[in-house]
């Protein structure tokens, strides 16, 4: 079944599948899907990421699905065996999942994610929907059917998901977004209305729409609300939420409003990174070089202008402002924020970039924690080399351009000692800067 793009996924989860894992299984290998050729080759089984690795875990019987059929069948296995913390959940009720039909205010679709995994839920869905991120192909899309069998599988659902997350809201490549709309009281998006797509740089008027958010950290989006009965045009008027789900049906009571910043940021980060891969690959290919060769500057251009996106948004230089608000309060109310927080890693000072502002803007220290993923470091050279370097011009106060005034000087000397210290695999130059400078630096032998 094909859908619109009003009933694609929130999230990057559209699969427009209602047919049996049989079924997605004959279709696998049918149809166009962009950067399945060379150099890419995205539709290859040599992958990496943590559902495909899951996966091989439990067909060698060394991890095992647990199905409830009182509560919520495989999510809650799924989750702990992707060490998804549950606090991760946000709720949106607008119609935008090929699942749309069970839908509603009264039944909001649930996402849970952690660094590497997004995972959708719909009450009483046929199926869990599954992104998760390999450190070369960047987005890979799968389904887990929720009825009971005895050897679950994720199957691999590239062709229909492809179909709305190779497109602009994901840079072009295959990615994940965050869609605010303007929803009517049944989750239906108002006829002719604007939708968004939320990253850090989005003004927060802008932002939730279609959501339900838990906590007062995102007054002035337009969260928790819908649009008058028959309301049409860009941007229709919105009143409160009238109607209610209940909260017990969920494996939270809550949609963390700090998750939701996160994931704002987080989304677009994904996509930025498997730009500069991919881009860095083709430009190699089409050279004819090898990675880490010189190029000759058309060929540079071609990864170094995502290379340079990629960093402004590492270092949240475009990000939006944000009303001041009480951190403290907002961190005691959001057992997500806290968890997060404390998964470090820490320097010997205890920073971290895990650790959030919540006052003007989203975190103390802004880089991205992204830079640990797995993903950001498969980066190949030249690109990986030239953000490096840009970065440690950036950090060390080389780089006079303006680009970066928003970055004070005391946030850049904290961000990188946070790295010096806790990073793996840092260049060579990190550390003749570090030991020439006389900062900690960690040990990786």
């Amino acid at each position: 079944m094909k859908t619109s793009m009003h009933a694609m996924s929130a999230i990057a989860l559209a699969l427009a599948l209602a047919s049996p894992a049989q079924a997605q299984i004959a279709v696998r290998n049918q149809g166009y899907i962009p950067y399945s050729d060379a150099p890419i080759f995205y539709r290859s089984d040599d992958i990496h990421d943590p559902v495909t690795l899951l996966q091989r875990k439990l067909e060698q019987g060394q991890a095992a699905l647990t199905y409830d059929a009182k509560d919520h069948g495989y999510l809650k296995s799924v989750l702990q065996l992707l060490d998804i913390p549950l606090s991760s959940q946000t709720l949106v009720f607008s119609k935008t999942s090929f699942q749309y039909p069970k839908i509603s205010p009264e039944h909001p679709r649930a996402l849970y994610f952690n660094d590497d995994v997004y995972i959708g839920a719909v009450h009483e869905g046929k199926e869990i929907e599954v992104v998760s991120f390999d450190r070369q192909q960047g987005a890979i899309f799968y389904i887990l059917h929720e009825q009971q069998a005895a050897q679950p599988r994720f199957e691999r659902a590239e062709l229909d998901c492809t179909q709305c997350h190779i497109a602009a809201g994901t840079r072009g490549i295959p990615g994940v977004l965050l869609r605010s709309t303007y929803a009517a009281d049944t989750g239906t998006p108002a006829p002719g209305s604007r939708s968004y797509i939320t990253d850090q740089d989005s003004p927060l008027n802008q932002r939730w729409g279609g959501w339900y958010v838990t906590g007062a950290a995102l007054e002035g989006t337009l969260a928790n609300a819908v649009t008058s009965a028959g309301a049409s045009g860009r941007t229709p008027p919105l009143a409160a939420m009238t109607r209610s789900f209940d909260t017990g049906a969920y494996l939270a009571p809550t949609s963390d409003e700090v998750a939701l910043l996160v994931l704002a940021h987080q989304t677009q980060m994904h996509n930025l990174i498997t730009l500069t891969n991919y881009r860095t690959r083709i430009a190699l290919h089409d050279a004819g070089a090898e990675a880490g060769t010189a190029l000759p500057d058309a060929a540079r251009e071609q990864f170094e202008r995502p290379a340079e996106q990629l960093l402004r948004y590492l270092l949240f230089a475009n990000e939006a402002a944000q009303p001041e608000r009480n951190a403290q309060s907002v961190i005691a109310s959001s057992a997500f924020a806290r968890e997060f927080a404390a998964r470090g890693p820490f320097d010997s000072r205890g920073r971290s970039l895990r650790q959030f502002d919540l006052h003007t803007r989203l975190f103390r220290f802004p880089c991205s924690y992204l830079i640990y993923s797995e993903a950001f470091d498969a980066l190949p050279e030249p690109a990986k080399g030239y953000v490096y370097g840009r970065l440690l011009q950036i950090l060390s106060g080389n780089d006079s351009s303006g680009d970066f005034d928003a970055l004070a000087a005391e946030d850049r000397r904290a961000i990188l000692e946070i790295l010096l210290e806790t990073k793996p695999g840092l260049p060579q130059a990190w550390r003749d800067y570090a030991r020439a400078n006389h900062l900690r630096l960690r040990n990786d032998s």
